[in-house]
């Protein structure tokens, strides 16, 4: 909607809906210019009882009176006038959304949302321990949201699935750049699934191929047509045993040791089997061993607090919350993206910052990550 919808909106609210109010800012703007109810109605070309009366919400400007109240407040129509929070939540506007499959979908429920070719797709975000995630609507049913914002305001984004616990550093580039990142967190085979469906943009991913030791690229041609994706490397980081108590991957198979594991189709959970089978140990015995966590910084997290003697992690996980990190594996974490998508804007932002001097070593900061071959193409 245009500037001057919104203003005839506002009008057309006056008229058509009376039980509809719009609060205002209007003497509060005037105030901090300095001007007196005389100088505004002057300048304006309305009288002085005009703008008492649109001050106390009893008179609703038309659109040329609030585009000129607007010019001489050096301000937006939008900070001068807005429908009230009570005419706002009886009437919320909502529009059809594809949820990301694998999140929740309950009333009320905060979420993020990015166009992916012409899909309105809703991503729920995990709270902080002590924070609410940012959020531009809630839920309202399987299919509606309630936004907070108008939809134009999704177009420079990216939706991005993944376990690195390091993307919202190259979200924070990215946000210099203009381009937003909305992060969904995903294993890396939920991920590669996601993408595979076209519900996202990027796809972040870390498995090991057992027979021939590479990474990514033998997992990635299962799933995806031959050259309909690009794979560009992300990083290579140390991936290993987070504990306090533990020495190596026996002590796992110790009695009174507790792990906490990650779910089926994570990359670290097909570290952690991999090493069990190579030290002749059976998940089925070591104990905590189906108690799951939802990514690297919670697996930490579960050690940190005592709820576990150990996980399997990355070495940045681990610094974060000051456990001792012994590394089993350098694993390398690519980047997969349809190749439709590689031409657009947002993207190609996406790829330049990969390659800026300042995202890596930010990024290497965190510890146990080499950056060098970030933004390297691979298919």
């Amino acid at each position: 909607m245009s500037l001057l919808e919104k203003v005839i909106d506002f009008s057309f609210c006056s008229l058509y809906k009376t039980n509809m109010s719009v609060a205002n800012a209007l003497s509060a703007f005037r105030k901090k210019r300095g001007l007196s109810a005389i100088e505004l109605a002057q300048a304006v070309g309305v009288s002085r009882q005009t703008v008492y009366a649109m001050e106390a919400g009893d008179y609703v400007p038309n659109t040329t009176v609030a585009l000129k109240l607007a010019k001489v407040l050096q301000t937006s129509v939008e900070e001068l006038f807005r429908l009230s929070d009570a005419d706002l939540a009886a009437e919320p506007p909502s529009q059809a959304v594809t949820m990301l499959p694998g999140d929740d979908v309950r009333p009320g429920q905060r979420v993020q949302l990015c166009r992916v070719d012409q899909k309105l797709t809703a991503c729920g975000g995990q709270p902080a321990q002590w924070s609410f995630v940012a959020a531009d609507g809630v839920m309202t049913g399987s299919a509606k949201v309630q936004t907070f914002h108008p939809e134009h305001e999704f177009k420079n984004r990216l939706l991005m699935a993944g376990c690195d616990p390091g993307m919202p550093v190259l979200s924070r580039h990215l946000q210099l750049a203009g381009i937003e990142l909305v992060i969904a967190q995903r294993n890396s085979s939920q991920a590669l699934k996601l993408l595979a469906e076209g519900s996202i943009h990027v796809a972040g991913t870390h498995l090991r191929d057992e027979d021939s030791g590479e990474w990514n690229i033998p997992q990635i041609r299962k799933q995806f047509p031959a050259s309909s994706v690009a794979v560009i490397s992300f990083a290579t980081w140390q991936m290993g045993l987070v504990g306090k108590k533990i020495r190596g991957i026996q002590d796992l198979g110790k009695a009174g040791v507790t792990i906490v594991n990650r779910e089926p189709g994570a990359g670290s959970r097909q570290l952690l089997d991999a090493q069990l089978k190579k030290a002749g140990l059976n998940g089925a015995d070591i104990k905590g061993y189906d108690r799951l966590a939802d990514g690297h910084l919670s697996a930490a997290w579960h050690v940190s607090a005592g709820f576990a003697d150990c996980c399997i992690a990355t070495e940045a996980a681990a610094r974060a919350f000051a456990v001792p990190f012994i590394s089993l594996a350098t694993e390398r974490y690519d980047l997969v993206i349809r190749r439709k998508h590689l031409e657009t804007p947002a993207v190609q932002i996406l790829l330049e910052t990969l390659n800026r001097l300042s995202f890596r070593r930010e990024l290497n900061s965190l510890g146990g990550y080499d950056t060098a071959a970030t933004g390297q193409r691979l298919l």
